[in-house]
């Protein structure tokens, strides 16, 4: 069984894709057992598998792509192949609506002065965040990742970042007193 898919990721990132002399495309094609044809002009990508589609790999092809059009690294994009990492995409006009001032707003607050907002979130919770274009997108293990999706959606709604980072804290106290837990059972 073979695998096609098309992935449209916006013209300003196609570089990043590619990579310095085509390293990105080369390295997820060879990590992903897949090739990838990449069109400039609409930033359409096709996704082919290359021999028997039996693991998962195209899929995580496809969510690396993906990741690399909302922004990320392909160096945090790859991230996506550790254990199991997934990715996330919020749109932020779920909590600003068509307000392009709202959407910049809140940006703002998630990503914070200089970048520290979002550095702390990432640090706290061992995630990759990126923000970009009307959307917020995040790079982490699944049981991580409602945490920050918890995070992102309070201080898009408003709430204090203390308050948020308190959140993420006690989260990663309770998961480190479980692990304790079981090396005492």
């Amino acid at each position: 069984m073979s695998f096609e898919k098309i992935i449209r990721i916006p013209n300003d990132r196609i570089a990043v894709l590619i990579g310095k002399s085509g390293n990105a495309k080369l390295k997820i094609e060879k990590l992903c057992y897949v090739s990838l044809d990449i069109d400039g002009v609409t930033g359409e990508v096709l996704i082919k598998s290359q021999g028997n589609v039996e693991k998962i790999e195209p899929f995580k092809a496809m969510e690396i792509v993906t990741a690399i059009g909302r922004g990320f690294s392909p160096k945090n994009a790859l991230t996506l192949l550790d254990g199991e990492n997934t990715l996330h995409v919020i749109d932020l006009r779920e909590f600003a609506g068509k307000s392009t001032a709202n959407i910049e707003r809140i940006k703002g607050r998630i990503i914070g002065e200089g970048g520290r907002a979002r550095r702390n979130m990432e640090n706290l919770s061992s995630t990759h965040i990126s923000v970009y274009g009307r959307t917020v997108s995040i790079i982490g293990d699944s049981s991580k990742l409602r945490l920050v999706v918890d995070a992102i959606s309070s201080i898009s709604s408003g709430s204090l970042h203390g308050t948020v980072y308190g959140k993420l804290e006690a989260a990663n106290r309770k998961e480190k007193f479980e692990k304790m837990k079981l090396w005492e059972d």
